[in-house]
């Protein structure tokens, strides 16, 4: 659906505070490796918020290049984890529900909250 490659060890890390929209891929590369001390060049798929819960963003390395998918949703919005410093890990299954606006925290095993170092 996303276009992201599954793989033995992939993470996938939603950035627990929300970021200023404005920044594209550059920006969010930085944040990455400086607020999350994370290498954005792994493979790994990083999510980013909006103050407006109905806005996202992934950034993820394809293996050729970073690729930035942007999705607002039409009606309601995204169920985000508490606003707090560091990331939260989630699974491809809770990825799929987030990304289609669902409430990714009903399923199965729960996100494990993940602090920057």
């Amino acid at each position: 659906m996303l276009g992201v490659p599954s793989r033995p060890g992939l993470r996938i890390m939603v950035a627990s505070k929300p970021v200023d929209f404005r920044k594209g891929m550059d920006s969010l590369t930085s944040l990455v490796m400086q607020a999350l001390a994370c290498d954005p060049f792994t493979g790994d798929v990083f999510i980013f918020r909006s103050k407006r819960s109905d806005r996202l963003k992934l950034l993820v390395w394809d293996g050729s290049g970073l690729c930035l998918i942007t999705k607002r949703l039409e009606t309601g919005g995204f169920t985000w984890p508490p606003v707090r410093d560091g990331a939260v890990t989630l699974n491809a299954a809770q990825l799929r529900l987030l990304f289609t606006g669902m409430d990714w925290t009903q399923l199965g095993s729960r996100a494990m909250p993940m602090t920057a170092e």
